[in-house]
């Protein structure tokens, strides 16, 4: 007997047996339901005392048979395939008069039906019918809704004519938005504002450029105000219906959420909205995961997002790595879950020996470093700040910097001079930002070794950005928590886009060199200034370093 979904508790085998039956039930492609069907529904119904639902495919087939209201029968996942409808269509039953109620249009809405009808059941008998489309994006409203007409009138609807112009509508606007847009996966930024102000403001349009340098495409910024957040829905679940509503009519598939989400929330807005939900924690570790070209990065970005996802492995088993099977695998009574919550464990320890196998080479090399005597310059700063770009200028080698956050996640080092000291080793390192996830900075400690052994630091601040004095500060905090005391050399990167009164302001307000490393102006001042500190902190200059 095939599987009745829903409220099937107290029905009797005879019953169950009958609903089983209709899985053998078709109904031609271009039609809602026959005569026949829907008799069958009405009887039933009317036995059992409970509304009952079929999901339909476009070819007529009855792929699930449920008891209950429309929201009681599940739709497989992964449905949509390459469509922009789902491909499924649901027929359920009404025991009362009315028409369609707000979880019934939330059940067309979220899984993206083809078609949704009602059939009201009057005495055993079919009565009226209530059809609802879906709406094209940027029409009126989210779902189309027809006149209620005795179920007889629509027999001779064409569905497939309906659903064939929908589907071309849809296309029609995901091409002229990916005209407009760019194409990649397009994304609805949501910030929260707590009683910040423009700070709030400044980290939603901070997610959009994380979004974009992951190669999203953010197609709407909402900046929610909330003093008190929702332990279930963030942003409370009237909020989550208008972010529904708005992702599909920008035809979005992904909500992403300024703060970090508990693994509870992220379960319940993805059921809520049936949209892909990231944080930004998994935004910044996706975007690590991007730029991590050496066996290290790789190693350290791979344990971050595992201790990210270990608290939150619900059921994943598919998504895991590589599982093994037969013999020695089958612990006795152990869940997939188990299993996988295992191998993440396993995982991590493996990862985290590797890493203190490169943190020991690494330690080695600074003591190397530190019998030939050469001082150590670490540029940090804000991410996007200009780091790689100004290494590159005062060592005069290394790689080409790129206008992307986090586009550096290994420590680069290369050789410099210096007049009055002579040889120097510059070493670039990864770029802070303000909520740094905990994960990236322990994965990372090892690299980041590098900034408290350092003799001297170069503060890179872009001094162009908006809002570049707060930024200075989430720097400055992230080096105090990382117990890094080494004395620092501000400098005012991509001056040459800054505007004056800006450029002033900072230099009153933190002292700093201004520097454009792409134009090469201010590199002679900034290379004085960090021999100074370097011979202030008794730094003893080499004995030809007067000819350079």
């Amino acid at each position: 007997m095939e599987k009745i979904f829903g409220k099937t508790e107290g029905l009797k085998k005879s019953e169950l047996k009958r609903l089983s039956n209709l899985y053998r039930r078709r109904v031609p492609k271009e039609r809602v339901l026959t005569p026949e069907l829907a008799q069958t529904l009405a009887s039933l119904s009317q036995e059992v005392g409970r509304p009952i639902a079929l999901l339909l495919d476009r070819e007529g087939r009855v792929v699930r048979v449920g008891v209950g209201d429309a929201k009681d029968l599940p739709i497989p996942e992964g449905a949509r395939g390459e469509r922009r409808l789902s491909g499924f269509r649901l027929l359920h039953t009404h025991l009362s008069p009315g028409g369609f109620s707000r979880p019934d249009l939330s059940v067309l809405f979220l899984n993206r039906l083809d078609n949704l009808a009602a059939l009201e059941v009057e005495g055993g008998r079919p009565a009226t019918l209530h059809l609802a489309f879906l709406s094209p994006p940027r029409g009126e409203g989210d779902w189309r809704v027809l006149p209620p007409r005795p179920y007889f009138h629509y027999l001779e609807l064409d569905l497939r004519a309906e659903v064939e112009a929908l589907e071309e509508e849809l296309a029609r606007q995901a091409r002229v938005r990916e005209l407009v847009d760019g194409s990649g996966e397009r994304a609805l930024l949501v910030g929260v504002d707590r009683g910040e102000g423009p700070e709030a403001e400044a980290a939603l349009e901070e997610l959009a450029e994380l979004t974009r340098t992951a190669g999203g495409v953010p197609v709407r910024r909402v900046l929610v105000f909330r003093p008190h957040l929702d332990p279930k829905y963030l942003v409370g679940l009237g909020k989550l219906e208008e972010l529904k509503s708005l992702a599909y009519h920008e035809n979005a598939s992904t909500l992403i959420f300024g703060l970090e989400l508990s693994p509870a929330q992220a379960r319940e807005i993805e059921r809520a909205t049936g949209l892909k939900v990231l944080d930004r924690t998994q935004l910044i570790l996706d975007i690590f995961a991007l730029h991590a070209k050496t066996p290290e990065a790789q190693a350290q970005v791979e344990l971050a997002q595992l201790r990210y996802l270990l608290p939150r492995l619900v059921g994943k088993g598919k998504e895991m790595s590589r599982l093994g099977g037969g013999i020695g695998t089958r612990g006795p009574g152990e869940t997939k879950l188990e299993v996988d919550r295992r191998r993440l464990q396993e995982r991590i320890v493996y990862l985290a020996r590797r890493l203190e196998d490169y943190a020991k080479r690494r330690e080695e090399a600074r003591r190397q470093r530190k019998r030939r005597g050469v001082p150590l310059i670490a540029v940090v700063g804000y991410t996007n700040a200009g780091k790689t770009t100004l290494l590159q200028a005062l060592a005069r080698g290394g790689e080409p910097g790129e206008d992307k956050l986090f586009a550096t996640l290994r420590p680069l080092t290369r050789r410099g001079f210096l007049p009055g000291v002579g040889e120097v080793l510059f070493t670039d390192t990864v770029g802070f930002i303000r909520r740094m996830p905990e994960e990236l900075l322990t994965a990372f400690r090892a690299t980041l070794e590098e900034v408290r052994e350092a003799d001297l630091l170069v503060h890179v601040l872009d001094a162009s950005e908006e809002g570049a004095l707060g930024r200075y500060r989430v720097v400055e905090e992230l080096l105090k928590g990382l117990g890094v005391e080494a004395p620092r050399v501000l400098a005012l990167s991509k001056a040459d886009r800054a505007a004056p009164y800006d450029l002033l302001f900072l230099r009153e307000r933190l002292g700093g060199v201004p520097v454009s490393a792409l134009k090469g102006t201010g590199l002679k001042e900034l290379k004085e200034t960090l021999a100074e500190a370097l011979l202030k902190e008794g730094v003893r200059p080499q004995a030809w370093a007067q000819y350079t």
